[in-house]
């Protein structure tokens, strides 16, 4: 009696294997991971500082050198976040970026978030840019309703088969839809890395270069916590990112729900500050994604 059950057994089993097979590069580290588990040391390892076990890290921006770091793999599809807590004080002319990018030089697919560090007093900036198959010049500018160099906020890129959204905590600031059927170019094939950096850039970041970086005030500190990526790795199994399984691809992840449409307008509305699509210098015909 119990041999008539036996296929179905060795079905249920093999399941659960290849579950836990696709899991393993599907979500590639524990919630949240350390930063050695995912990253290492792009550029001056010397100016990135491990603490409390590596659970945290410290960004070094001084007149010798800014510093960085990557991801160990590149993903295709899915989501990434990271707490940080900003350059304090005076950060004029700093820039504090988080991003992820194809690396393949003129066809790089690249989606941006970019903190521009001010004068003390006034409003931090986070700039948002999207790079598909070589084509950017998408900038957005959002001024945070908060001082994020006092404490840890998290923020996110989410990149699915149908938008990709950039989240400060829980609130979008950015969508940006696919919309390759209207010949309007999107990643949908390079996986990207996912880095971070701390460098001097004074020339344009605060208020157009008018605001320079005050070298008395260095060295410049950004906090790095809880790093958290669950995407297809790559390499790794070929269907995942085709897998409409994936956690990120299901219908509650295909649109903004109606909370956040209303938070994405309150940012739009109260906050933004420049956005490509409406700068007639640049654009007297608004790019294509502008009007579509």
């Amino acid at each position: 009696m119990a041999m008539k059950y036996f296929p179905s057994f060795l079905q249920t089993l093999f399941l659960c294997i290849l579950t836990l097979f696709t899991l393993t590069f599907i979500r590639t580290s524990a919630r949240p991971a350390t930063f050695a588990a995912d990253f290492k040391a792009a550029w001056s390892e010397s100016h990135i500082r491990q603490i409390d076990g590596g659970k945290a890290i410290q960004l070094v921006l001084d007149q010798s050198t800014g510093c960085g770091f990557s991801s160990k793999r590149k993903y295709l599809y899915g989501r990434v976040s990271m707490k940080i807590k900003l350059v304090p004080g005076d950060s004029a002319g700093t820039v504090t970026a988080f991003y992820m990018n194809s690396d393949t030089d003129t066809v790089r697919d690249e989606l941006d978030f970019e903190f521009l560090g001010n004068r003390s007093g006034q409003p931090y900036s986070v700039q948002t840019n999207i790079f598909a198959h070589g084509k950017g010049d998408r900038e957005q500018r959002v001024n945070l309703w908060f001082d994020p160099s006092l404490d840890f906020h998290t923020y996110t890129i989410l990149w699915t088969h149908k938008h990709i959204v950039f989240y400060v905590d829980d609130v979008p600031i950015r969508e940006f839809k696919n919309n390759v059927a209207k010949n309007i170019t999107y990643p949908t094939s390079q996986p990207m890395g996912v880095y971070s950096t701390l460098w001097e850039a004074d020339d344009w970041a605060t208020r157009g270069g008018l605001e320079k970086i005050d070298w008395s005030k260095a060295p410049f500190y950004a906090y790095y916590k809880d790093f958290d990526i669950e995407g297809c790795s790559v390499p790794g199994p070929t269907f995942c990112p085709s897998n409409p399984h994936n956690w990120w691809e299901g219908y509650a992840y295909q649109s903004l729900n109606a909370v956040e449409a209303r938070r994405y307008r309150w940012v739009r509305v109260n906050h933004m500050v420049y956005d490509y699509c409406t700068d007639r210098s640049r654009y007297p015909v608004p790019p294509i994604e502008c009007r579509a």
